[in-house]
């Protein structure tokens, strides 16, 4: 991730969201307004698929380069010294886990929201698996087969996807090129997956494993439980499911700031924050 692609709302302490699915920040703008009376929310787009970039090609993702992207942008938002909040949903979870562990001085509270970081289970190995079924669904059946598989499977239910879900045509180069979607399951879903999470690497700031509450049972729920129980990390239930972000941007908002320890009018309440 050579160039940088980002927006900036609001003042205060800096927030950093990274975006799941190949990056683009759709449907986060209500939850960007929420936050931004509160926090200088910054809005990382790793593959500049909201600054123009969509419909350029795309190579396989790697969760390194998207973190070495977060961290430069925090290193060119923030002053000297100062640390940054930073939530990362889904595939953008990863990158979070992956940005405290390799950049802990940059960071002043990380949020990790349902990551697939599936490989560090017990069924680690059958879960990867899983995402690449999704993926051949995806390569030969198209978005809405793959949706179905995926869906089945985060909701351990693997074997309740019908047959008839699992047929269609796969996308065009084109199609594809011009589809976040598609992008995110053709050249993101399955490095994120297969990346080896190290969670005894993981630094010293604060850390909330978070999961949505329409999501227990899920595959992905499981996984930030068990994260948190491994590292020893806090575990929080956020309004919604894998999407809430979106889907309940002012309820996930507040939560976030509760999360946080943040005031109402900015003033931390967080007894592990600097002074």
């Amino acid at each position: 991730m050579t160039d940088l692609y980002y927006d900036i709302h609001g003042s205060g302490p800096v927030l950093l969201i990274i975006p799941g699915g190949a990056g683009h920040p759709m449907g986060l703008g209500p939850l960007t307004e929420a936050l931004a009376d509160r926090f200088t929310v910054v809005v990382l787009d790793p593959l500049g698929l909201a600054h123009g970039r969509l419909g350029s090609p795309v190579d396989d993702q790697r969760v390194e380069d998207w973190s070495d992207g977060a961290r430069r942008v925090l290193d060119g938002v923030l002053a000297d010294g100062d640390t940054a909040f930073v939530v990362g949903t889904s595939a953008g979870a990863i990158v979070a886990l992956d940005l405290l562990a390799r950049h802990p001085e940059r960071l002043r509270h990380v949020i990790a929201h349902e990551p697939p970081c599936v490989g560090v289970l017990p069924d680690g190995r059958r879960q990867r698996a899983m995402f690449r079924e999704v993926v051949d669904t995806y390569r030969t059946a198209g978005l809405r087969a793959a949706a179905a598989r995926m869906t089945a499977g985060l909701t351990d239910q693997p074997g309740q996807v019908a047959a008839a879900s699992l047929t269609g045509q796969p996308l065009t180069r084109e199609e594809e090129l011009g589809n976040p979607l598609a992008l995110s399951l053709a050249h993101v879903i399955l490095p994120f997956t297969s990346h080896d999470t190290d969670l005894t690497a993981l630094g010293s700031a604060p850390l909330t494993l978070a999961a949505g509450t329409d999501s227990r049972g899920h595959l992905l729920y499981r996984t930030a439980e068990f994260v948190a129980r491994r590292t020893g990390a806090a575990f929080a239930e956020f309004p919604g499911g894998h999407l809430g972000a979106a889907q309940h941007p002012d309820a996930f908002a507040e939560r976030l700031v509760g999360v946080v320890g943040f005031g109402e009018h900015g003033h931390d309440r967080s007894p592990t924050a600097s002074a």
